[in-house]
């Protein structure tokens, strides 16, 4: 059986726009965010594959200045929004880790994770 969980409204982010959610508590503790685009949403988990630090310096804010990549703001790393696959950087030629969602009407909705978010 899947879990689901509804992590927020489409319109609860910005088109196009960035929002992190923290997910589980402890050892299962996990943080992740969603990149809102012009073709859709994606998430991925909040995590560098150059160094494993989180990819934002100021909470919800992982797109680039002209909001066209996902950045790295420790490192200055670039990501393609659709496939989390670096195109400048450190990180060259990795790629985040994606996390599964979809949508369900205007809720964006994250499937087979802990049904809590962090407190």
């Amino acid at each position: 059986m899947k879990i689901a969980m509804v992590l927020c409204r489409l319109d609860e982010i910005a088109l196009p726009g960035s929002r992190g959610f923290c997910l589980g508590a402890g050892a299962r503790r996990r943080e992740i965010f969603v990149v809102r685009g012009a073709e859709g949403v994606w998430a991925y988990e909040n995590s560098c594959p150059h160094t494993g630090g989180m990819l934002d310096w100021v909470p919800d804010q992982f797109l680039s200045y002209e909001r066209t990549r996902i950045l790295c703001a420790t490192h200055g790393a670039l990501f393609r929004i659709d496939d989390g696959h670096c195109v400048h950087g450190p990180c060259l030629g990795k790629s985040l880790v994606p996390v599964a969602i979809r949508l369900d009407g205007n809720d964006i909705v994250l499937v087979d994770e802990p049904p809590l978010l962090c407190g």
